[in-house]
């Protein structure tokens, strides 16, 4: 497919897709969304005698699907697949703290990378707004893109940028793939100030006075400023022999000149709300809705009219003997013939009847329970029985697992495009590392070999209490304390890293005490001499400590073979040691008892 670059040929296919979207309502639909969403439901209705009231019952709607699908946490785990770089071999004379250019290391380095981007760019509060757009409007865009002026704190600057785009914002160049990878080209539009347009403009070389501004109508809110010049900007990405080329320009001037990013991948993640067959727009939960928000408003804007018709009496007289009715309190009325007859009655216009007003509520509930946001999954109940309010939570969020399905696969979009702009622009970079000792290894870490390894990526989300390491940790409290998990080696594995100091040497410790418990075991059950068993192993390995069955308990010699080892340890680290080792609590004394007098190794 010919690629046009031309300012004049881009503006015809960005016309292209705007006659695409005003083809299937885009721009009037998503405008009515949005008002009936941000409670402007009599937007150009001409009823100046009516009240308007708004019974917005979309709005929480969409508020419930944001939550149910944001209520999740994002974690990444990077697996490596086969590498096709050779093992790095250390340059003469040169020194560094330490290598973190392994294939160890790389898997450890980009899942830590992706949480500082994440934190950095803020981007779960950007899924909130990308997910309350793709809600309201039907899509949902994320745009990434490194910003190299970025400072970091370090000598070398640049960082990742994410912008949520409007999906009247983002033309793609087959409107009959929703897949953004597959796409000849992907045009953004911006609307911005002309005057930030010309800066940009004169800063990559091009003419100042070439940008000039337009009256271009697809983008809201810039036509309420009528103080500022506006200019739209169309930036083109495409793909060429493997690699995402762009430039950018507006109607009639180039902005930014062609530059091959290098990206591989469009750096453009796309969501839709409920797919369209061949189309990549999708549809909004509430577009359909909306003449059931119309018709309950309605209702109730006339039934507040008969109320105030109907609901105070009127007085009715004779007209013949009073000219006007003063409704002042405590005045005369002056009246010609007899008064008796002048005022007829009070009069009490029929009352209303409920059904309006229950077919209304009735519309509400239906419509809310056929979008899967019943008065339970808002929790617009009375908790009488919890476990029961919980499960129908829980089932009627099951609706929504198409959508989250979809969200995760947005959040993965996302993260291989952070991949992506790591490889090419972030260079050699200071990076902070844990060792399985909770110790940090700091050192470079040069992002271009992620170019030379294949990356199975894998991201697993899910509530933020199942990732929590402090829940965690209590959770493995709870089962070692009710001895589901069946040994001190299993929990301690367990344990995240940096919570116990010394965890894999104390790990190692309680390995050497189980394997001499088993020889023991075999020597009594066997009738092994002791001599050629644990004893003799003791002597030829002062550093690995006996452990007797605590019904049997232990020897003065093992006692105090036990306690010089732990003596020359450190004291957090013996502590630890000693209780977890599997011996009675009298021997734990002697040991405690002997560690504080210091003791020498015995063997004879």
């Amino acid at each position: 497919m010919k690629i046009r670059k031309e300012p004049s040929e881009v503006w015809a296919e960005y016309q292209r897709g705007i006659n695409y979207n005003q083809s299937i309502g885009l721009y009037d639909t998503v405008k009515q969304n949005n008002n009936f969403y941000n409670d402007k439901q009599w937007e150009g209705v001409n009823a100046p005698d009516l009240d308007k009231p708004v019974f917005n019952f979309l709005k929480p709607v969409v508020s419930y699907y944001v939550a149910m699908l944001i209520s999740d946490d994002v974690a990444v785990n990077v697996e490596l697949g086969n590498s096709v770089r050779p093992p790095a071999e250390a340059m003469p004379g040169m020194e560094m703290p330490v290598d973190l250019n392994t294939d160890d290391n790389v898997p450890k380095v980009i899942a830590q990378e992706v949480d500082n981007i994440i934190e950095q760019t803020n981007l779960k509060y950007k899924n909130r707004r990308a997910i309350k757009n793709c809600a309201v409007d039907g899509d949902a865009c994320m745009y990434l893109w490194f910003d190299p002026d970025a400072e970091t704190g370090f000598e070398y600057t640049g960082t990742i940028r994410a912008d949520v785009l409007d999906n009247t914002n983002v033309l793609f160049g087959n409107p009959t793939e929703e897949d953004v990878q597959e796409q000849p080209y992907v045009l953004l539009a911006y609307r911005r100030l002309t005057e930030d347009v010309r800066d940009e403009a004169e800063a990559n070389g091009f003419p100042r006075d070439s940008i000039t501004p337009d009256n271009e109508e697809y983008y809201a809110n810039t036509e309420y400023d009528t103080d500022n010049d506006y200019t739209t900007v169309i930036l083109k990405l495409w793909k060429e022999k493997g690699s995402v080329r762009m430039l950018k320009c507006t109607r009639d001037a180039p902005v930014k000149e062609e530059t091959d990013t290098e990206y591989k991948l469009y750096p453009l993640a796309w969501m839709s709300w409920e797919s369209v067959k061949n189309s990549y727009h999708g549809v909004s939960p509430i577009t359909g809705k909306i003449p059931n928000q119309i018709f309950v408003n309605k209702i109730y804007a006339m039934a507040q009219r008969q109320v105030q018709d109907s609901a105070f009496p009127k007085v009715i007289y004779d007209k013949s003997k009073i000219a006007r009715w003063d409704p002042s309190p405590g005045k005369a009325v002056g009246v010609i013939g007899d008064p008796t007859t002048a005022l007829f009655a009070g009069f009490r216009p029929p009352e209303m009847s409920a059904d309006p007003v229950n077919m209304a509520e009735v519309t509400v509930q239906q419509t809310k329970d056929m979008m899967g946001a019943s008065d339970a999954a808002l929790g617009n109940v009375k908790p009488d029985n919890t476990s029961a309010i919980i499960a129908v939570q829980k089932a009627a969020g099951m609706p929504l697992d198409i959508q989250k399905m979809d969200f995760y696969n947005f959040v993965e979009a996302c993260v291989r495009i952070f991949l992506e702009i790591m490889r090419v622009n972030y260079g050699v970079r200071y990076v902070t590392l844990k060792d399985p000792d909770g110790n940090d290894l700091r050192g470079e870490f040069d992002f271009s070999l992620l170019g030379d390894y294949a990356l199975s990526l894998k991201i697993d989300i899910g509530a933020g209490s199942y990732w929590s390491e402090l829940m965690q940790v209590q959770t493995l409290d709870n089962l070692m304390s009710n001895q589901i998990i069946p040994d001190a080696v299993t929990y301690l594995e367990a344990i995240p890293e940096g919570y116990i100091k010394n965890k894999n040497r104390i790990i190692e410790r309680i390995k050497e005490q189980q394997q001499i418990a088993e020889m023991m075991q075999v020597q009594a059950a066997g009738g092994v001499p002791m001599e050629e068993t644990g004893v003799e192993m003791m002597q030829e390995s002062p550093q690995m400590m006996q452990q007797e069955i605590p019904e049997q308990g232990m020897s003065e010699q093992e006692v105090q073979a036990v306690a010089a080892e732990l003596a020359a340890m450190e004291a957090d680290e013996a502590a630890d040691t000693l209780a977890a080792m599997e011996i009675s609590d009298i021997d734990k004394e002697r040991i405690a008892e002997l560690m504080q007098g210091g003791v020498e190794f015995v063997t004879g």
